[in-house]
């Protein structure tokens, strides 16, 4: 017996699953995307002080004219001494001095507040007014060191502006902020 049932054709397209994300008019905003690219490093000054204790100005401002200042180039540096010593604010100084022109950004404090310095002043660089009146969230999830100081502050310069604030992932936020009516 010969089988003369041939496949039905049609024009439409396979049932499709609706992306009710992509539908929802939702901005998602990630902190990564403003994230200062480059290599950070940690100058520690204890090993310059005397018996790891004292620092003799002489010896201090020799070390600082000795010093390989190339491995510095177009890095973000923060500058801390991890002695247990009382260190003139003069010598801070010297080396902010030192670094200049090489580094990208020198600050006196730890890897953390290096980072919550960059990504503030990453921050205030944009334009949160093409935010107004949308619905915002604030992308959690980061490959990158995103300092929780940078979500804060995000939030802060996003809610004079948006209609609602969410922190998290599409699939799954928490409100943070809704504008009043």
């Amino acid at each position: 017996m010969e089988n003369n049932h041939k496949p039905q054709t049609t024009n439409q397209e396979p049932d499709t699953i609706p992306n009710r994300v992509a539908n929802s008019g939702l901005i998602t905003l990630s902190l990564e995307d403003y994230y200062p690219k480059g290599l950070r490093l940690e100058l520690d000054i204890a090993p310059w002080l005397y018996e790891g204790l004292i620092l003799r100005e002489k010896d201090f401002r020799e070390s600082v004219k000795k010093h390989d200042w190339s491995a510095y180039q177009n890095a973000y540096v923060n500058i801390v001494c991890t002695a247990d010593a009382i260190i003139p604010q003069w010598a801070y100084l010297l080396l902010g001095v030192s670094l200049q022109g090489i580094a990208k950004k020198v600050i006196y404090g730890t890897t953390e507040e290096l980072e919550n310095t960059l990504m503030e002043n990453s921050l205030h660089q944009i334009d949160f007014s093409v935010y107004n009146d949308q619905r915002v969230i604030l992308k959690g999830c980061s490959d990158l060191p995103i300092p929780p100081n940078a979500y804060l502050q995000a939030a802060t310069l996003l809610s004079p502006h948006v209609k609602s604030l969410m922190f998290g992932e599409a699939c799954s936020t928490v409100p943070v902020y809704k504008k009043q009516k």
